[in-house]
């Protein structure tokens, strides 16, 4: 560990205890997805002056610490869930909303990180990208890409970490490459001939079509998709018809689309598209299929990921760990752009990401600042090198 290393890591850990008092504010007062406002309030008074700050994505912000230079971003996600808490703390969430996703973890670690890094001083300045809805469509990392404020603010690698309880607490997932997966949403629409249950001879049945096709699109995954390849197809939303002696004139299924090689992702689209047609057609009637794009396969950098797990073993004394998974987040955008690096880190709950019951305990702030450190200075020496490059 560099001395450097050591004065940083000291600094933060002076910071903990306040981090800790934080999420416990946030927690409590969680805001949903673009109405985070009051939570940025509360993490901007818990940072640092800074030496520049810029609203960014509607209730988002970027606030430099640091001189001039390149800098490295930090990223914390402000937005909670739409989710009835079910733990019995103190500070639990009473107003119908939930950081069941980690983001109050997140934000608090973020905290003590910018903290250190203003106290102590560091060989390029962090920006801390304060960002809106994670969660929810329109992507509040897009649109901060989409703003120039990473060229303002000279941002030349991004870093961030994600609780993740399929991790156990004191690992750290630091893994080079495709880490989580495109997410597209799709509605399908099937339109047939509605009319009496008793006369199936006089209908089209829009709902036996979709039936097919629900079954018949599964063979994307195993028979279209390069068995090396992650892919996933799920319906999650299937409605059609007010009565039960009734054939209804049509039928509609939401869901994702999702797979882990960007080359793939449009062919997946099409093969979709055909199979709907298809089954349809066989079937006597017509499908609409409708994607709304979401993110990119999240790829992470491979010699920051390399450089990060290098440190954490030396300093924090992480067990390293290896994760890819069909999940997505949408600073996928910020890696579509510039170095980044998304790390996992394990967590001492049982409850599942987005569970009622899902609360890590203090010692997951610990590991996730713990983590961000040590990605922040790999993140140094990567733009220190491309500078000179």
């Amino acid at each position: 560990m560099t001395a450097l290393h050591e004065r940083l890591r000291t600094a933060l850990h002076d910071e903990l205890p306040a981090a800790f008092d934080l999420r416990r504010e946030l927690h409590a007062e969680p805001c949903v997805s673009g109405r985070e406002e009051p939570t940025l309030k509360r993490v901007l008074d818990a940072l640092p002056e800074g030496t520049a700050l810029e609203r960014v994505a509607g209730t988002g912000a970027l606030l430099r610490i640091g001189g001039d230079g390149p800098a490295v971003g930090v990223r914390g996600e402000l937005d909670a869930l739409p989710i009835v808490e079910e733990t019995d703390v103190p500070w639990a969430a009473c107003n119908g909303a939930m950081h069941a996703c980690g983001h109050d973890v997140h934000l608090a670690a973020l905290v003590a990180l910018a903290r250190a890094v203003e106290r102590v001083g560091a060989p390029a300045p962090m920006v801390a990208v304060l960002q809106p809805r994670e969660e929810t469509y329109p992507s509040g990392a897009l649109d901060i890409v989409e703003s120039g404020a990473l060229d303002r603010h000279r941002i030349g690698a991004m870093v961030a970490a994600h609780v993740q309880p399929v991790l156990a607490a004191g690992e750290t997932a630091c893994t080079p490459g495709a880490v989580n997966a495109s997410s597209d949403e799709f509605t399908l629409t099937v339109r047939g001939r509605g009319g009496h249950a008793a006369y199936p001879q006089l209908s089209r049945d829009p709902v036996l079509a979709l039936a097919q096709i629900i079954v018949a699109a599964q063979q994307l995954v195993s028979r279209d998709a390069d068995p090396m390849t992650p892919t996933v197809v799920t319906f999650g939303v299937v409605s059609a018809g007010t009565a039960p002696n009734a054939t209804p004139s049509d039928a509609v299924a939401r869901g994702t689309l999702r797979t882990m090689s960007e080359g793939w992702r449009d062919q997946l689209h099409d093969r979709f598209r055909e199979i709907a047609d298809g089954v349809a057609r066989a079937h006597g009637c017509e499908a609409e299929v409708r994607i709304a794009r979401g993110e990119p396969v999240l790829v992470n950098d491979t010699r920051l990921a390399e450089e990060t797990a290098r440190l954490l073993a030396g300093a924090a004394h992480h067990t390293p760990a290896t994760l890819r998974s069909c999940g997505a987040d949408d600073f996928a955008y910020f890696a579509s752009v510039m170095p980044s690096l998304m790390m996992f880190v394990g967590t001492d709950t049982a409850a599942g990401l987005h569970s009622p019951a899902f609360l890590p305990g203090d010692e997951t702030v610990t590991a996730v600042a713990e983590s961000l450190l040590a990605a922040y200075l790999a993140a140094t020496r990567v733009i220190r090198s491309a500078s000179h490059g």
